[in-house]
């Protein structure tokens, strides 16, 4: 069972003529997807609201098979993500948020701590669960307190300054959650707000610890690399035609994790440069087949085996 902490939105894109397309969205609502439709038995611990949008919402990851941790409708409103299609830099929507009084924090630590299974064997964390409170308090309590030892941890901090009101206890929180953390998963985006002129590898090695094993930097169409104790793996992207990049880094995510577990892999595995470099390609080809359609719509474990074996 792998857990996927954070927030689900709604994902409001304005096209020129001022339409409005609604679409669901959240890095860990589409990891969870990812996992879900890759085959993995997962539950997401993310509040969803009573609205019409929760719905919509609590929809998608029951058709993708993903459970609920906190099921019970949330009063909040479901939080929103507004995009003009127009205005797109570098193949990548620019998001404002509005996450005030929305789903998006509404839940504390014993209400999150409650949700957690027995059974779970790797957890997923990221994005605004990293920032917004009282859910970041919570989720850090429960990475550092509550997890069983054997639990693979990953962390992608997806980082969106424009939600961060004091970066300095940002990465505070952030150092103290890898604490904890077997894997982590950085943008190029994320680094240049993490350790802004600091090449990857330089902030590989100051991250890795006796915990952290593998440090995953991805960079659009660029080779994934990934840094070990013992070195440095990279793998090529495959080159598709793009519709649309949101929710790529997420079904990365979850396809690292869900070819993984899939393998029978464990965090004591992450050391071993071939299977992270496999996991790596698997993760590769479910974000490039994701940028192939529009919105975050991560592909099915039977359109991953048509093109790939797969584990």
């Amino acid at each position: 069972m792998i857990a996927v902490i954070g927030e689900a939105l709604i994902d409001l894109v304005v096209d020129d003529a001022g339409e409005v397309a609604a679409r669901p969205g959240g890095g860990p609502f589409n990891t969870a997807r990812t996992l879900g439709r890759l085959g993995i038995e997962t539950i997401f611990l993310g509040r969803l609201s009573g609205d019409s949008f929760g719905r919509l919402l609590r929809a998608r990851l029951a058709a993708d098979g993903v459970a609920l941790g906190l099921a019970a409708p949330a009063p909040q409103p479901s939080a929103l993500a507004v995009a003009d299609a127009g205005a797109v830099s570098g193949g990548r929507l620019s998001y404002d948020f509005y996450l005030a009084g929305t789903t998006a924090a509404a839940y504390e630590y014993p209400m999150l701590a409650a949700a957690l299974p027995d059974s779970v064997t790797a957890v997923y964390a990221g994005t605004l669960a990293l920032t917004l409170e009282p859910v970041a308090a919570a989720v850090e309590r429960l990475l550092l307190t509550d997890l069983p030892p054997h639990a693979l941890v990953m962390v992608d901090p997806n980082c969106r300054p424009a939600v961060i009101e004091d970066r300095d206890a940002y990465l505070d929180r952030f150092e103290r959650v890898l604490h904890r953390a077997d894997v982590v998963k950085v943008s190029t985006e994320d680094l240049g707000y993490l350790c802004p002129g600091v090449p990857p590898e330089v902030v590989a090695t100051t991250l890795m610890d006796d915990q952290l094993a593998l440090v995953i930097v991805t960079d659009g169409p660029c080779p994934v690399r990934a840094f070990l104790p013992g070195g440095e793996v990279s793998v090529g992207v495959p080159q598709v035609a793009v519709v649309d990049t949101a929710g790529a880094g997420d079904a990365f995510c979850g396809a690292f994790l869900a070819w993984w577990t899939a393998n029978g892999l464990t965090r004591d595995d992450l050391w071993c440069a071939d299977q992270v470099a496999a996991a790596l390609r698997a993760a590769s080809r479910v974000a490039a087949l994701t940028c192939t359609r529009p919105g975050a719509e991560p592909p099915s474990l039977a359109e991953v085996t048509r093109q790939s074996r797969w584990p």
